[in-house]
């Protein structure tokens, strides 16, 4: 089966560190691998509204962006979450992304969860801070993301820079780009789950 990436960007800023590092990682993919790029910021959502409790309420079909997003979401084998780290976690507009996953997972006709079950999940961020850690809680959200719909999770490539283009010195991040989409990616688990 040929791999369909879809990468959806989420910093508010075209060409940012975040999907610098993105794209030399997808520059290792093999040449007939489909890529699919969508900025978010190009793509707004409006804020999500959770209707889900409300006994008479029955989720209409996506249409616009959302649908797109859905769309492009349902056609992928691998989603990578290009973020940037914003106050520890994935950026507002990463976060609304993934709020619509709970409304699509309870859209009449859209078998969410059982599509995307197998499907690898993979994150890419930048930060501004020599500690690595400071992303965990970016890496749970995805980690826990991954392990809810039963998909793979193939880590988070983390790349350090605060200006435009200084991922491009870190010559780590540079170098675990070339090999990231190629690791085996397991399947997520809950950190509890033994």
């Amino acid at each position: 089966m040929n791999r369909r990436f879809l990468f959806v960007l989420g910093s508010s800023r075209e060409s940012g560190n975040t999907e610098t590092l993105a794209r030399r990682a997808a520059e290792q993919l093999p040449p007939d691998t489909h890529q699919h790029w969508l900025p978010l910021s190009d793509h707004a959502l409006p804020d999500f509204t959770d209707l889900r409790r409300d006994a008479d309420h029955v989720r209409p079909p996506a249409s616009g962006t959302e649908a797109l997003l859905l769309d492009a979401t349902l056609a992928a084998t691998d989603i990578v979450i290009a973020s940037p780290l914003y106050w520890y976690s994935v950026s507002g507009l990463t976060k609304r992304y993934l709020d619509y996953w709970s409304g699509w997972l309870r859209t009449p006709g859209v078998d969410f969860k059982a599509t995307l079950a197998g499907c690898t999940l993979w994150g890419v961020t930048a930060l501004a801070h020599e500690q690595p850690e400071v992303a965990d809680p970016l890496i749970g959200t995805l980690n826990h993301t991954a392990a809810y719909m039963g998909m793979r999770f193939g880590g988070v490539l983390l790349g350090n820079g605060s200006r435009r283009g200084d991922v491009l010195n870190d010559t780590e991040a540079l170098t675990r780009a070339k090999t990231f989409f190629a690791q085996e990616a397991p399947l997520a688990r809950f950190p509890y789950e033994r």
